[in-house]
């Protein structure tokens, strides 16, 4: 008897490859945070700059899943703080930082878990469609 391609391997790893995608997502929305408040050393040096991850489209056994194609500094200006004691400050006292908006990354954190949690949720579904299927078989 020829072997059927199992349809939920297939949703399985249309699936991983979100979770995958998310998860490197999170880890630099995470960078993000964690330099929001950093600044340069010097007045004329920059502060740390927002990543932003980018995605592109993998074929996965005659469906389309999803890749992190590259992550990409994005290109806003930086803030600038009036604080002239700071030694990063410049002539008329003003010191660059980061152009990260902690309420925007945790936005973009928060929707990164939900897509997460819906892939792990097809994972499930599609891991539980399997097993009452072979049920049915055994009957």
């Amino acid at each position: 008897m020829p072997e059927i391609p199992s349809q939920p391997n297939v949703t399985m790893r249309i699936a991983t490859s979100g979770l995958r995608a998310q998860q490197a997502r999170m880890r630099v929305i995470a960078e993000n945070m964690a330099n929001a408040n950093s600044t340069a050393r010097t007045p004329d040096g920059d502060p740390y700059r927002r990543q932003v991850s980018v995605f592109q489209p993998k074929a996965i056994d005659g469906g389309q899943g999803v890749q992190l194609a590259r992550i990409e500094p994005d290109s806003r200006d930086f803030k600038m703080t009036y604080d002239p004691g700071h030694p990063a400050a410049n002539a008329d006292g003003y010191v660059k930082t980061p152009n990260v908006d902690p309420l925007i990354e945790a936005l973009d954190l928060r929707e990164a878990q939900r897509a997460y949690e819906a892939n792990l949720n097809v994972i499930e579904t599609a891991r539980s469609m399997e097993m009452r299927t072979l049920e049915l078989l055994k009957k």
